[in-house]
């Protein structure tokens, strides 16, 4: 059987405050996936500039930043679920509204969604709160 954490701190979300820590690293290992598709998937050769769906999606007027907004708020989600707390979720939101509205302008907005990366803020912004090493979530090959 698992053992089990109990988040003393809770955020009074009404969820379940017990998680493993095997099933915390499943879920991270994921967020992580989704943010390095939608911000750092596709590397350009020869610089270290990197972009991802966001980006490309965020060509596409309203549609593609509202989309990528989505995404974002699945991730939000998923903290809160985890037990981030409110203010870190706040701030993660804000993060991402940013990201949607700066990125709805075009031009400018297509060049922002190349350098600030919400959904990568957010995960390292929930990694950092847990204490884990992004290392720790690679998987043993």
């Amino acid at each position: 059987m698992a053992a089990r954490t109990w988040n003393a701190g809770g955020t009074g979300s009404g969820t379940s405050d017990f998680i493993d820590g095997a099933e915390r690293i499943r879920r991270l290992r994921r967020l992580s996936g989704i943010a390095r598709l939608m911000d750092t998937a596709i590397g350009i050769p020869g610089t270290r500039l990197r972009f991802g769906a966001d980006s490309i999606m965020g060509l596409l007027p309203l549609v593609g930043d509202g989309a990528g907004a989505m995404v974002g708020l699945y991730i939000v989600n998923e903290a809160r679920r985890l037990g981030v707390p409110r203010e870190k979720l706040a701030r993660m939101v804000g993060n991402i509204g940013l990201d949607a509205v700066v990125g709805s302008v075009p031009l400018v907005g297509d060049l922002f969604d190349v350098y600030f990366k919400s959904h990568r803020r957010n995960v390292d912004m929930i990694i950092d709160h847990f204490g884990i090493q992004p290392d720790d979530l690679k998987r043993n090959r």
